[in-house]
């Protein structure tokens, strides 16, 4: 229940940070991760859904207040046949600590009949997260909102007074993935791989991870070309696999291509290719993958054949050694452009102590080994996102 003597928020927008466009609704807002007229050519609906989860989001101000109120209204995804997934989660951030964590119940529901082909969304009513007992004095906040639900906001209130944080003049990280950088299996927003990472290297993140949607797709590298970045970061490969979306012939190409956009905007600025990490089903099976819902929990199965590498289909260490030579050839003339083979933040040793749970996503516990060692190969003093590199 709302308390009558709380302050409401008049500019919600002017809070968000991680947004590339905020959608105004009758009741509030929408933060999205792609511009409108880029979401006006976005192609089916997976690709809608990942945009509009505000996956590195999040509401960052400045106030003394000792209890604050979260007003919004989620939209939380639903498989038909498969386990109810948990409720998104709002982590409450108090001078970069982890000081709490609420969910939102209520809202609409995305119901998804992935062997119909259906989509049906329920509507529902707003909710409203609560956090009280904060500690005294000015303090920055930051609500990082669930990354995998759509988030309306609706209002912010709190015991005292809420201004934005001044600019701290942070390198912003502008990074592109799959679901893995989306997310997937992580315990909150604030845990992603993508957002541990960030709080590592202090840099402001703006995370464009898709579940299932990181596709080499021009718009995407258009985006990102006018997006105001300091570092660059692009994980390409699971997706173009497990989709069975191009031949090794196109493959080449689409990345030169994307690179190439990327570049017109930000000729200068690191920019990182990051292959894929460790996925048994598809090291040299190719896709297209598919989920297994026979079991109690989801699992994803190969159907490719290994033999039609030879016609050109797509397997994990086909990607990672033509993202290789692509980037060594096009470094001759980018001495910013670096690699990382994914491997070196999930691999075989890694797998064996922390397997795949679903065959696909990594897990919590395996978000935090992968935040952890892109931090340390990327942020630490020889790294391509050193503050210091030339």
């Amino acid at each position: 229940m709302t308390s009558p003597d709380l302050i409401a928020v008049t500019d919600l927008a002017g809070l968000l940070r991680g947004a590339l466009d905020v959608e105004t609704t009758a009741d509030g807002l929408v933060p999205h991760r792609l511009p409108a007229t880029v979401r006006l050519r976005l192609p089916d609906d997976q690709f809608r859904m990942a945009e509009s989860q505000p996956s590195g989001v999040r509401l960052a101000f400045r106030t003394a207040a000792t209890v604050l109120e979260l007003e919004a209204r989620r939209t939380k995804v639903v498989y038909v046949g498969a386990p109810e997934r948990p409720d998104g989660v709002y982590d409450l951030r108090v001078d970069g600590r982890l000081v709490d964590q609420q969910s939102i119940g209520g809202g609409h529901r995305r119901v998804i009949d992935m062997m119909a082909g259906t989509t049906v969304v329920e509507p529902g009513h707003t909710g409203t997260c609560r956090f009280a007992d904060l500690p005294a004095g000015t303090k920055d906040v930051e609500i990082w909102l669930p990354h995998t639900e759509a988030t309306e906001l609706v209002a912010l209130r709190g015991d005292a007074p809420i201004e934005p944080v001044p600019q701290t003049g942070r390198r912003t990280w502008l990074h592109h993935g799959s679901s893995i950088s989306h997310g997937s299996n992580a315990a909150s927003p604030s845990t992603t791989w993508a957002a541990l990472a960030a709080a590592a290297g202090d840099v402001e993140l703006v995370n464009l991870g898709f579940g299932g949607s990181a596709l080499l797709d021009p718009f995407v590298a258009r985006t990102m070309r006018d997006t105001p970045a300091d570092l660059i970061s692009v994980k390409i490969g699971i997706n173009l696999v497990n989709l069975d979306l191009m031949r090794l012939r196109a493959f080449g190409p689409a990345v030169h291509g994307f690179l190439d956009t990327i570049r017109d905007g930000h000729p200068d600025t690191p920019l990182l290719v990051v292959s894929p990490i460790l996925c048994p089903i598809h090291e040299d099976t190719p896709g297209p993958g598919a989920p297994d819902l026979d079991g109690e929990t989801v699992r994803f199965i190969a159907l490719g054949d290994p033999a039609e590498r030879a016609q050109g289909k797509l397997t994990l260490t086909v990607i990672r050694e033509e993202l290789a030579r692509i980037v060594e050839q096009r470094a001759a003339d980018d001495p910013h452009l670096t690699y990382l083979d994914g491997r070196e933040l999930y691999g075989e040793a890694d797998h064996a102590e922390l397997p795949l749970p679903d065959a696909l996503h990594p897990d919590a516990a395996t978000h935090r080994l992968i935040g952890r060692r892109f931090a340390e190969t990327a942020f630490e003093p020889d790294g391509p996102f050193a503050p210091d590199r030339d």
